[in-house]
C-alpha cells in the first residue's frame, strides 16, 4: 500500500530479496526482533499485524482491494517516470469521469 517494492522492503529491513520474498510466502518465519523492523520501517505499531487475530472469521479480501493493491504494485515496477506520470494521468481522468 506504500508502494514499496519487495527489493525496497527488503533493503529497509536489512535482508535480501529472497529472505523478504519467504517472509511474504510464509516459507520462512518472522523473529520478533525482524517484525519490530518492518513495523518501525512502515511506521505501525507491532500489534498491527495482530489486527483481527481471534476474531470470529476471516475478513475476505474484497475483489476491489486485491485490484488495488495489484495496482500498486504493478505501478511501483514501472521504472520509467514518463510512463508512470503517464499513468497517473488516466487513473486520475478516469477518477473524475
Amino acid at each position: 500500500m506504500l508502494g514499496l517494492t519487495q527489493q525496497q522492503l527488503a533493503e529497509l529491513i536489512g535482508v535480501t530479496y529472497q529472505q523478504a520474498h519467504k517472509y511474504e510466502r510464509g516459507i520462512n518465519r518472522v523473529s520478533a526482533g525482524r517484525l519490530y523492523e518492518i513495523g518501525r520501517v512502515l511506521s505501525v505499531p507491532v500489534g498491527y499485524f495482530y489486527e483481527g487475530i481471534g476474531e470470529e472469521g476471516t475478513r475476505q479480501v474484497t475483489q476491489r482491494e486485491r485490484m488495488m493493491l495489484e495496482i500498486a504494485r504493478n505501478f511501483a515496477d514501472i521504472t520509467n517516470e514518463r510512463h508512470q506520470e503517464a499513468v497517473s494521468q488516466l487513473a486520475r481522468a478516469l477518477a473524475n469521469s
